[in-house]
């Protein structure tokens, strides 16, 4: 479940990034999205974080279930800011998309 959280983070701040036009630009160059599509990736980000929010406290309640969550978010940034846009941008859509199929899968087999 920790592995659904953690590609849930990942995914809610690309979509939160995709939300600014300086990110927006840095991933798709002059093809820039409207203010519409920015404005549904932002409200989709937020969605995420909620859901990974929701997933954590269900696992393993209110005493915990925050903490988790917190940890999930600061790997999903840390990976995203210092590692992927720097130098693999190209990566993070794809691994945007990847991450949260991998955690569901790893959640139903394990």
């Amino acid at each position: 479940m920790m592995l659904l959280a953690l590609g849930l983070s990942f995914a809610a701040f690309v979509a939160l990034s995709l939300a600014m036009e300086k990110h927006q630009l840095e991933l798709h160059g002059k093809a820039g999205a409207s203010s519409a599509r920015m404005r549904l990736w932002g409200w989709l980000g937020w969605g995420l974080l909620s859901a990974a929010f929701a997933l954590c406290v269900w696992r393993d309640g209110w005493g915990l279930g925050p903490v988790w969550w917190l940890g999930a978010m600061t790997a999903a940034g840390l990976l995203l800011a210092f590692g992927l846009y720097p130098y693999r941008p190209r990566w993070i859509v794809p691994l945007a998309w990847a991450l949260p199929v991998a955690g569901m899968a790893a959640a139903t087999l394990l």
